[in-house]
């Protein structure tokens, strides 16, 4: 069996590489492993103008290479690789990844979540230049311009609202012929006049990919089977986002869209893991919030250390509950 290592850190997006520079920094020596998406989401944004500290603002993918070598600077040891296997279940918590299986007295959870996407090429293509999935990130780069929001709930009318305050003109395209947001969602975006709406409608592609910004998309009506293309300057998808907690089911304390619930800042239902960044965030979803929450948990994965420090001897190899409120190291 490896060594155990007093912390191990899933995730290299904000959350995970600013825990990992204080856990560095306070030699805690911490283990992190990059996860399928090296940098998290930042890494497929551009413009970055609302992270404090870049008063011309910075690339996406230049702050995170930042933030990693900041973290690989003050000693994190960072491994490319995806964890797919995690046991809560006892302390030292075991992680397996690469075939190989890891311990540590404390554990973040960093793990993020996807956006979802409308899964067409020409989005995927356009992703970042001139498509988005966070009207709080890149709303202001549409200002005096036509967007178009997908979706037909909560996000998407929120995401709509927001997008007003820059944008001329803001069309919902919904799928179906009545929204599923909540009514004063729905009042609030109804009454606003600078929101129109297609109903019955999906994106089929977006335009234009040879440009290398978007033009505007190709709708279809499922009811009538025609096909249109509405010109706009910008596409926000709004269906909503999915959390990377697939590890974690039946281990921790999940909420009903599947995000980790935490208390008292970041700790989860298991003493010792602590979570940071958007797995436990369905709310605010910033660089900077989850930055904030990173630096928290490696806060208090420290302190939780030390407490253990000066516990009794517990005895050796004590099972506990998953989600139990005691546990030995």
């Amino acid at each position: 069996m490896t060594d155990t290592r007093n912390l191990i850190i899933l995730g290299s997006g904000a959350a995970g590489l600013t825990a990992a520079i204080y856990a560095a920094r306070a030699n805690l020596s911490p283990l992190l492993f990059e996860g399928s998406q090296p940098g998290g989401q930042l890494t497929i944004t551009t413009d970055v103008e609302n992270f404090p500290g870049f008063k011309d603002g910075i690339m996406g993918p230049a702050l995170m290479a930042e933030m990693r070598a900041q973290a690989a600077r003050f000693g994190t040891e960072i491994v490319q690789a995806t964890v797919d296997r995690v046991d809560l279940g006892a302390s030292p918590f075991e992680v397996r990844a690469d075939g190989r299986t890891h311990r540590a007295r404390t554990l973040i959870i960093a793990t993020g979540a996807s956006a979802k996407l409308l899964d067409i090429p020409s989005e995927a293509k356009l992703l970042g230049h001139g498509v988005s999935a966070c009207a709080t990130c890149d709303g202001y780069f549409f200002r005096d311009q036509r967007v178009i929001v997908v979706g037909g709930g909560d996000t998407a009318l929120e995401e709509a609202t927001f997008l007003t305050k820059f944008a001329s003109r803001v069309t919902v395209v919904h799928r179906r012929d009545e929204l599923r947001a909540s009514k004063i969602m729905q009042e609030r975006a109804r009454a606003n006049p600078k929101i129109a709406f297609v109903w019955d409608s999906v994106v089929e592609e977006v335009l234009d990919v040879a440009q290398g910004k978007v033009t505007g998309v190709k709708l279809r009506h499922l009811k009538t089977g025609r096909t249109s293309v509405l010109e706009t300057d910008g596409l926000f998808i709004g269906i909503g986002h999915e959390p990377n907690t697939g590890l974690f089911k039946g281990q921790l304390e999940l909420d009903s869209h599947g995000y980790i619930r935490t208390v008292e800042g970041v700790k989860t239902s298991v003493p010792g893991v602590f979570a940071a960044g958007d797995v436990q965030d369905p709310i605010y979803r910033q660089a900077v919030t989850a930055a904030g929450t990173g630096c928290m948990a490696a806060l208090d994965a420290e302190r939780y250390l030390e407490s253990l420090r000066h516990a009794p001897p517990a005895a050796p190899d004590a099972k506990v509950p998953s989600g139990s409120g005691s546990r030995t190291a």
